[in-house]
């Protein structure tokens, strides 16, 4: 079987398997509902109070679901 080291993604940068958009935080309607952190698949959102929220770029593939389940629309994919 493939096995991996515990704590050993972070060491794989999986951000160049984004497609071709990636989020983009207009950090201005934000209410740090937290649905774009919990729902990220790669865990590469982080921020804690309103307008503060960020992507690490290095790891996101640009699924697009922050956007998707912004309430306030204050994500929009963009193209890379």
């Amino acid at each position: 079987p493939l096995l991996a080291k515990p704590g050993s993604s972070k060491n794989n940068k999986t951000g160049a398997w984004r497609i071709e958009k990636m989020p983009k935080f207009l950090q201005k309607n934000c209410i740090a509902c937290r649905l774009c952190l919990l729902i990220c698949p790669e865990g590469c959102i982080s921020g804690k109070e309103k307008n503060t929220f960020s992507c690490d770029y290095q790891y996101c593939k640009g699924c697009g679901s922050c956007a998707d389940i912004c309430p306030k629309q204050d994500i929009e994919m963009i193209k890379e």
